[in-house]
């Protein structure tokens, strides 16, 4: 996964940096709004000073998007450009995931570290560059989610998936290469 969030971060302009998500979300109204206010309190975190002025608007995304909405995505999270998000409710991120960029993400899916028996943490996941997450999946752990996955609703992720696959089930199985995949339904 060659993904870089602070380059990416630092080329753009301010108002480019505000609406990276924007064209992505085409016709999404919410996940506009919830990705423009994610990527204000992103810029808000950036030094103290911004943060001693805009502390309101930090309140005010916690509140909103957090506690309202339902939608956790902390302002620490690592998430390239184009990020999607499908109605929202119930979306938890950790702040130490890593999400590429072009990554579409619905309702009821968890990003995070897993406890282990000895009470630490594994780190959090890594999301490649375009990633389809369905609803109600679940990617705990320290693995590392391929380029152009589809992961299949209800999906609970604990090991890695590589580049190009289709990911399904409880635990997750890898189903085929997606080029695979294509080819024989194409046969049908």
């Amino acid at each position: 996964m060659k993904f870089n969030s602070k380059t990416t971060q630092h080329k753009m302009n301010f108002f480019a940096y505000l609406f990276q998500d924007w064209s992505a979300n085409q016709g999404n109204i919410k996940g506009r709004l919830v990705l423009f206010l994610f990527r204000s309190v992103q810029i808000v975190n950036r030094h103290m000073l911004l943060k001693i002025l805009f502390c309101w608007h930090l309140v005010f995304y916690r509140l909103f998007v957090e506690w309202n909405l339902g939608i956790e995505l902390p302002r620490k999270l690592t998430a390239g450009k184009g990020l999607i998000i499908y109605h929202g409710q119930a979306l938890v991120v950790n702040q130490g995931a890593i999400i590429g960029e072009n990554c579409v993400l619905r309702n009821s899916v968890t990003i995070g570290h897993k406890k282990l028996a000895d009470g630490t943490f594994t780190k959090c996941p890594r999301l490649g560059n375009n990633v389809d997450v369905g609803a109600n999946v679940c990617i705990i752990g320290d693995v590392t989610i391929g380029n152009n996955v589809i992961i299949g609703a209800g999906a609970v992720v604990i090991k890695d998936i590589p580049d190009n696959s289709i990911a399904v089930g409880n635990p997750a199985r890898v189903l085929d290469n997606k080029t695979e995949a294509v080819t024989r339904i194409e046969n049908i």
